[in-house]
């Protein structure tokens, strides 16, 4: 039975809600899929690691696109970053699909990493975007307009999400908005210990504050 697909509606929220609530829907990429088990949230204002606060290309991305718009940058010249657009009522903000545990195309993203360890095949950004053939000419598509690129999400499905802080970067490195899938031996870099956070309906990211 087909998922449905997310809708603009979802992106429509605020960015550590929409950051937390992707861990375990399924982005699905043309001939390949898998389930987002770790991702991370940059808010488009007074956030000094995000690209908007000093890279006037991306303000003006925000201003131009939709909730559900894909930004797409090249990291040190390397590999190719997946984020979405998320426009909340009262903040907005990119947010970075940083894993993903392999569920269609396998033969194929294989093919394109060059590796066979399922684990390593997408457990990272730059290594997502090669397996799934992400690359420039996906910038500011609209990710819920075609069901062959979007998330599809299983609304009966549960999922216990950990929340740690940002790694990769030099600056507001502090704040706990690295979302995974618990215990997911698919994300990039593990959850450090006494230093991940269970969320729980009381304790949900709406209430993890910006700078």
């Amino acid at each position: 039975m087909q998922r449905p697909m997310l809708s603009a509606a979802f992106f429509q929220r605020d960015p550590l809600v929409c950051a937390r609530e992707l861990i375990g829907t399924e982005l699905i990429w043309e001939k390949c899929s898998g389930i987002v088990v770790e991702t991370e949230a940059y808010l488009t204002l007074n956030d000094e690691a995000s690209h908007t606060f000093s890279r006037p290309s991306t303000r003006a991305f925000v201003e131009r696109n939709a909730a559900g718009a894909v930004y797409i940058y090249m990291n040190y010249g390397v590999h190719w970053m997946l984020n979405v657009l998320v426009k909340g009522s009262e903040r907005s903000g990119l947010i970075l699909i940083r894993a993903l545990e392999p569920r269609r195309g396998l033969a194929l993203m294989k093919t394109r990493r060059g590796i066979e360890d399922i684990r390593r095949l997408c457990s990272g950004p730059g290594k997502l975007a090669q397996a799934l053939n992400i690359t420039k000419r996906h910038h500011e598509m609209n990710l819920c307009a075609d069901p062959r690129h979007g998330f599809a999400r299983d609304a009966k499905q549960k999922t216990k999400v950990v929340a740690d802080p940002r790694i990769g970067i030099s600056r507001a490195k502090d704040f706990p908005w690295r979302f995974t899938l618990a215990e997911s031996p698919f994300v990039s870099v593990p959850v450090r210990p006494k230093v991940g956070r269970p969320l729980t309906p009381r304790k949900s990211a709406m209430s993890l504050p910006a700078r």
